[in-house]
């Protein structure tokens, strides 16, 4: 933040009696981890939960920790996020397509801009 600046006013009027600027309120990001091998119900509690975060106008982050043997299965990982996007369609962009990074692999969703 920067400091207070005192502008150049009525002499006997102060900056801090001034009415605050209206800003848009501050989003934060919110995650939602999946898993290689997550059941259908899991996935659509997830998927509802995104849905929830993104009508409250946050952006989305969508991870997957691969451990063990699943490192030799990062396709499936991507069918797995692209497949929750899909399900978000009308209420999701994608920022950042699935990429692995290191073990797990990410991708960002935002709210679909309203028309």
């Amino acid at each position: 933040m920067n400091p207070r600046v005192q502008t150049a006013l009525h002499p006997g009027k102060k900056s801090r009696h001034l009415p605050r600027k209206s800003r848009p309120p501050w989003r934060s990001t919110k995650e939602i981890r999946l898993s290689l091998n997550i059941d259908t119900n899991d996935f659509n509690t997830k998927v509802n939960q995104a849905a929830k975060f993104l009508q409250q106008g946050h952006k989305v982050k969508v991870s997957i920790r691969f451990r063990g043997r699943e490192m030799a299965h990062t396709s499936l990982g991507i069918d797995v996020e692209q497949r929750f996007a899909q399900a978000l369609e009308g209420k999701a962009v994608v920022d950042k397509q699935p990429k692995l990074e290191g073990r797990s692999m990410m991708m960002f969703l935002s709210p679909s801009p309203t028309k």
